[in-house]
């Protein structure tokens, strides 16, 4: 039986790179969504959870604190209402009345 020999990570030819034009501020993918989060400032204890679990990098974030939502960007897959640990996110359907827009 042959030995297999692991490379080392410098030996490892570069794979799978996308260059250049998909990264999320040139993709303004928000009208995917079925459902948007609407920030509470008030209930707000600026942990960042939010914006640290946010997959899609959707959050205002000014002198380490969470100033809003970028709509233009969010999916509206909801973890970050999912994750807030004072329900200061909530999720609602597309298109409903809402103060935050």
């Amino acid at each position: 039986m042959a030995e297999f020999e692991l490379k080392k990570y410098d030996e490892v030819p570069i794979g799978g790179v996308v260059t250049g034009g998909a990264t999320p501020e040139l993709n303004e993918t928000g009208d995917w969504r079925s459902n948007r989060p609407i920030f509470d400032e008030d209930k707000c204890i600026q942990c960042l959870l939010c914006w640290s679990h946010c997959p899609d990098a959707s959050f205002y974030i000014e002198d380490e604190e969470v100033q809003g939502i970028d709509y233009d960007h969010c999916k509206g897959c909801g973890i970050c209402a999912e994750i807030c640990p004072v329900d200061a996110i909530t999720m609602v359907p597309e298109g409903e009345d809402s103060e935050d827009e």
